[in-house]
């Protein structure tokens, strides 16, 4: 007789580990074209990346990183632009500010759900995270990380995952090692985005091209 109590109280342990938080608010805007909305779910989740840094049962944090991929950051301005039916010249535009920025630096989003938000604190000096991007050429630390913010319904229109109390980051890293080889290799096939500290270690793997 113990073992189906002991069953159950087994199962009701593990059904309090989630991975994902909390639904709160309301639903992500989506584009009323579903091919074009599928399309772009796909592309997202391709040079996209999600894990969960866990003590015990609960979870500490929730983390998902996109890489601003050039084919990414294409489908992110068309996106743009039909939410706000912009002129083609618009696009155009934004297109060639796109591509100049991905010459010169290999940018992420990264969204975070933290139970205790003392520790949402990667922009500051004294940070207790190390973040790093991991490739087959080795590893390199950001060279700069912006707060974004909480994330609101304009970030999670491109960045699904993210939920009523995320909070989206910038985050950039060179493009070159310190011996001039890339950062990224060509034929690369998948990245690693790695965050660590003392709460625990996420890495956020996702397509490279």
């Amino acid at each position: 007789m113990k073992k189906p109590l002991v069953t159950v109280a087994l199962l009701g342990l593990l059904s309090g580990c989630v991975t994902t938080p909390p639904t709160v608010g309301e639903q992500a805007p989506t584009l009323p074209d579903e091919r074009a909305e599928e399309a772009y779910q796909s592309i997202v989740a391709k040079y996209s990346g999600r894990k969960e840094i866990y003590d015990g049962f609960d979870t500490r944090v929730f983390a998902g990183a996109t890489l601003q991929t050039l084919a990414f950051r294409e489908a992110r301005v068309r996106r743009r632009a039909a939410f706000q039916v912009l002129p083609e010249s618009k696009v155009e535009q934004l297109l060639a500010e796109e591509r100049a920025e991905a010459a010169r630096v290999h940018k992420f989003f990264l969204g975070t759900h933290h139970n205790d938000f003392r520790y949402a604190d990667f922009d500051l000096k004294r940070t207790i995270w190390r973040l790093a991007l991991v490739t087959p050429a080795g590893e390199v630390t950001p060279t700069r990380i912006v707060r974004l913010g909480r994330a609101d319904l304009e970030t999670r229109a491109y960045y699904p995952y993210t939920g009523m109390f995320w909070v989206g980051w910038e985050v950039h890293f060179p493009t070159t090692l310190s011996n001039g080889q890339p950062v990224i290799p060509p034929g690369t096939q998948q990245v690693t985005l790695r965050m660590a500290s003392s709460l625990g270690k996420a890495e956020l793997v996702m397509a490279a091209q």
